[in-house]
């Protein structure tokens, strides 16, 4: 039990900069997951309000691809929110331009908005036909 105890508390502390003081991370992209999921400054982020097509999928290897080369060499400005999915931070990342990356992605057809977690921030930005495309996940 004490033992217990003391993995709790290691974990709480170990994760408490990040949920507390971090709640901005800027730096350079060093991997792209997915096309809703990027690494900076060694922080997995999940772009908040924005929905991609799995990797397994045709659209979602397209849609990761297209990030990816988005983001080559790019530094990011990330903005968590403080909740967590997975092992990754949920936020919404920009560019040094000011870009909202998730944005982006749902602008040039990639993926969709999740009113859900957007309140339907990005809807407007979906081309025509987009959702007939692509696949919306149930939780959106």
């Amino acid at each position: 039990m004490k033992r217990a105890l003391t993995v709790a508390i290691a974990t709480l502390v170990c994760s408490a900069p990040i949920a507390d003081a971090a709640q901005i991370v800027s730096g350079k992209v060093t991997k792209v997951r997915d096309a809703d999921t990027v690494v900076v400054q060694g922080v997995p982020i999940r772009l908040n309000g924005i929905d991609a097509p799995e990797n397994g999928t045709r659209a979602g290897k397209e849609a990761t691809a297209a990030m990816k080369r988005y983001l080559h060499g790019r530094p990011l400005h990330c903005e968590l929110n403080g909740d967590r999915t997975y092992d990754r931070w949920v936020g919404i990342c920009f560019t040094n331009e000011g870009d909202d990356i998730g944005a982006v992605m749902i602008e040039n057809g990639y993926a969709l908005d999740c009113h859900r977690y957007s309140g339907g921030r990005y809807r407007s930005l979906e081309p025509p036909g987009a959702r007939s495309r692509l696949p919306q996940a149930s939780y959106c």
